[in-house]
């Protein structure tokens, strides 16, 4: 029986704090635009934390594969002003309407025909393009916490061979503890509170599942889960989206009425998970997945408490912890992307396209990145055939 080490505990820690450090404001903004109380807000954690966990730990245990899921960020953004004007009730029909989009999408099996067509490269070049913007957030926060990301390098650069896959949790341990030295950590006033579950009724308005939902559910679909499907081939694990797509869309179905609004697979924490600093064998990286899902679990059942506790820390840190934990997969997609010469135009159309950050229709960048690189790719192939016709 495979045992659970160490260092899947603390990447599975690692990857939810990162997760909830970076987002959960956008989610407590999104909530608040539709009138949510203190206790619907918590509710909505409460129904993130719990589907979040509960689909990572099964499909990672059934698949033995790092299939980590997550809330939609993006599409927790487009809420924030989406929803002024809404009621909570219409809110959850939204919710509900784009979760029951996404189930049928992956019932019919339509995302597995679209994942097929993208090259190894491509989806490499894409995830390094998402990367890279956590990568350049080490330097480029370097002059708001100078003394502490100084630190956080320097053990970076010169611990590696003795922490190997501790590292990075080695590294937020000192960091935590000098904010707390230096009075940048205020646990003071943070209690820890179970939250209760708050049944919202929806209301199915045709308006707002138009105005609100199918945007939502184009957003869940080709900012995240594309991505996320993308990190999964990048490093090598080979899955059917059907499945997991139906799972994430029923999870929603299910918990839209406690404020679960949307999930889909992860990319920055899957990333995270699927590293080196899981585990130096592949095969057992789903145990710091399945790890990550238990902390899910925990951070739903405590709700704000939690969001308070990983937001405490200064935002740049944050930044450069998150960096430092997606360095190591960075490197990889890079090398993956820039090795395939037939592809490699393409490959770097698409890693700059999805670096850009630019987004369009409310779009990420992510997915026209993956459009450019395919184009490019279809266009390289009609040359090849037109010069061998001519050749003949």
């Amino acid at each position: 029986m495979t045992q659970i080490k160490l260092s899947h505990i603390s990447t599975g820690f690692l990857a939810v704090f990162v997760g909830y450090a970076s987002a959960a404001a956008i989610i407590y903004q999104a909530a608040s635009s539709a009138g949510a109380t203190q206790a619907e807000i918590g509710s909505w954690f409460w129904a993130l934390g719990i589907g979040m966990g509960l689909s990572t730990i099964v499909m990672s245990y059934k698949s033995k594969m790092p299939i980590v899921t997550a809330w939609s960020t993006p599409g927790a953004a487009l809420l924030i002003t989406s929803l002024d004007g809404l009621t909570m009730a219409q809110a959850v029909g939204v919710f509900l309407f784009s979760s029951s989009l996404i189930t049928l999408v992956g019932i019919f099996g339509l995302f597995d025909k679209l994942l097929e067509r993208i090259p190894l490269s491509i989806a490499s070049a894409m995830l390094a393009g998402i990367l890279i913007q956590f990568g350049l957030g080490v330097f480029s926060e370097l002059m708001q916490e100078t003394l502490l990301i100084v630190v956080m390098l320097g053990m970076f650069i010169l611990t590696k061979s003795w922490f190997k896959n501790l590292l990075i949790p080695a590294i937020f341990m000192v960091v935590t503890v000098a904010c707390l030295g230096m009075g940048k950590l205020d646990v003071g006033g943070i209690e820890l509170v179970f939250t209760t579950p708050v049944l919202m009724t929806p209301e199915l308005d045709i308006a707002s599942m138009i105005s609100v939902g199918i945007p939502l559910f184009i957003v869940t679909m080709a900012s995240q889960n594309l991505p996320g499907f993308a990190v999964l081939k990048a490093n090598g694990y080979h899955t059917r989206s059907s499945g997991i797509i139906t799972t994430t869309g029923l999870t929603g179905v299910l918990l839209a009425p406690f404020g679960g609004f949307s999930f889909n697979l992860a990319a920055i924490t899957g990333a995270i998970c699927m590293g080196p600093s899981a585990d130096e064998e592949p095969s057992k990286r789903y145990l710091a997945a399945i790890s990550m899902g238990c902390f899910y679990l925990l951070a739903g059942v405590f709700g704000m408490s939690f969001v308070q506790l990983f937001t405490a820390i200064p935002q740049s840190v944050v930044i450069a912890i998150a960096g430092l934990a997606v360095m190591a997969p960075l490197a990889s997609s890079l090398t993956v992307a820039m090795n395939d010469d037939s592809n490699r135009e393409a490959a770097l159309m698409t890693f700059l396209f999805t670096a850009s950050g630019i987004n369009m229709l409310g779009v990420s960048s992510a997915f026209w990145g993956v459009c450019l690189g395919l184009f490019c790719v279809w266009f390289n192939g009609l040359k090849q055939k037109q010069a061998k016709l001519t050749s003949a």
